[in-house]
């Protein structure tokens, strides 16, 4: 038993090597990455991504410009390993967070301000076997190791208890609840269409789309924080240009649950109106969800900006899984939404419509695009335009939200 258990740590080092999670590697990058920092105030850096294993023991190492106080504690269904740091620029290559070994997913970015937060998700139990910061001996800044090996149902909860009750004032049973509780909040991006010199759509009393959409972002980020229950992560808060990967990216980084697109339509029909709610697919549900997903997806062009195909491959089962799982919530919550709009919302024939909307391609965030009317309708643009209809249909959406998030908690996403 002694012999396999050498033979299975040799393994693993040879795993190491072959990644190069054992050398100090990217001396360049750092060095660049030290002369961003700009003092202890600003932001610190991290970089350098790197993790190897397999579905008994992983290594993640991430290096940083300089040392990071960092803070750490355990999540169950699904099993996370949650590490907390101080607000951090994160400079990674997505391709070395994709699932392999013992790891499903990675999450990372900024919770609010002074602090950000990485969430490491496992296929099953686990305990920590290691986790430290490390001066780089041979150039400057810090490295963060982490050291994750399978385990017992039983002996993840015990890790788990033991980092609750040994955090300071944990104390009580209450108080580990409250801990608990904060750390399991559902987070929600909330994407205000258009901004910027990119207009959007404009109504026939010249309303512009890209106000609209920001009003009604606003009124839903207040509602979902008046309850305490979200974390609620804005693409925009002002009137600016994104591209729309850029958008999917705030999203993913910030580690959200649900990415909800606000939008508002436009057609040459002046008496056409409704609201409708898409999810993506490769092929439109109909030839108009097709035009509609062609002009949202002119956003990047119209502002001067090259297009190009950020669609995700498919690398393995596991990741298609992932995506197949993400599209199916998304349906899910697209439905629930239409349901709890119908009282305040007037929807189209058909208003669950799906195509290839650019701004929907997170393959790990449930995503749906929302078309609140017609903008070349007067009598929708009024609307729209109207503070207190927006909140009653806010106030539905905020219910929609609460569904979909116990729904997704029971099921384990």
């Amino acid at each position: 038993m002694q012999f396999l258990r050498t033979l299975g740590a040799l393994f693993f080092i040879i795993l190491l090597i072959a990644a190069g999670l054992v050398t100090q590697a990217g001396a360049q990058e750092e060095g660049a990455m030290h002369e961003a920092a700009a003092g202890s105030s600003a932001p610190i850096h991290a970089y350098n991504y790197r993790m190897a294993g397999d579905q008994q023991r992983m290594r993640i190492i991430l290096h940083f410009d300089r040392k990071p106080e960092v803070n750490w504690f355990l999540l169950r269904a699904p099993h996370r390993l949650v590490v907390d740091l101080p607000e951090t620029e994160f400079a990674i290559d997505e391709t070395r967070t994709e699932p392999r070994g013992l790891v499903t997913r990675v999450r990372y970015g900024r919770m609010r301000e002074g602090h950000s937060r990485m969430i490491v998700t496992l296929v099953g139990p686990f305990v920590l076997d290691e986790l430290s910061v490390l001066q780089n001996e041979t150039s400057a800044g810090y490295r963060l190791i982490v050291d994750l090996v399978s385990a017992s149902e039983e002996a993840f909860e015990a890790a788990m208890r033991e980092r609750i009750d040994s955090a300071p004032g944990a104390g009580s049973a209450a108080k580990r609840r409250r801990i608990e509780a904060d750390d399991e909040r559902f987070t929600v991006a909330i994407d205000a269409g258009h901004g910027g010199i990119d207009s959007g759509a404009r109504g026939a009393g010249g309303t512009q789309e890209k106000t609209i959409t920001l009003a009604f972002a606003l009124e839903l980020k207040n509602k979902m924080e008046e309850t305490g229950r979200y974390n609620v992560v804005m693409t925009r808060e002002s009137d600016v240009f994104l591209r729309l990967d850029e958008r999917v990216r705030i999203a993913r980084e910030n580690g959200a649950d649900l990415l909800l697109s606000i939008h508002a339509d436009s057609i040459r029909i002046k008496d056409f109106g409704g609201a409708t709610v898409y999810t993506l697919s490769d092929k439109a549900s109909d030839p108009e969800a097709a035009a509609t997903a062609a002009r949202e997806n002119l956003s990047d062009s119209l502002a001067g900006l090259a297009e190009k195909d950020d669609q995700d491959e498919v690398t393995d089962i596991l990741a298609d899984l992932i995506r197949r799982e993400t599209h199916a919530f998304s349906i899910r919550f697209a439905r629930t939404l239409v349901g709890k709009l119908t009282d305040t919302v007037n929807f189209v024939n058909n208003p669950m419509r799906s195509a290839g909307f650019r701004v929907l391609r997170a393959p790990d965030v449930p995503s749906v695009l929302l078309e609140l009317g017609y903008l070349s309708n007067p009598e929708e643009e009024e609307q729209l335009r109207d503070a207190d209809w927006r909140e009653r249909a806010a106030r539905n959406i905020v219910e929609a939200i609460a569904v979909f998030a116990e729904a997704k908690r029971a099921a384990g996403g």
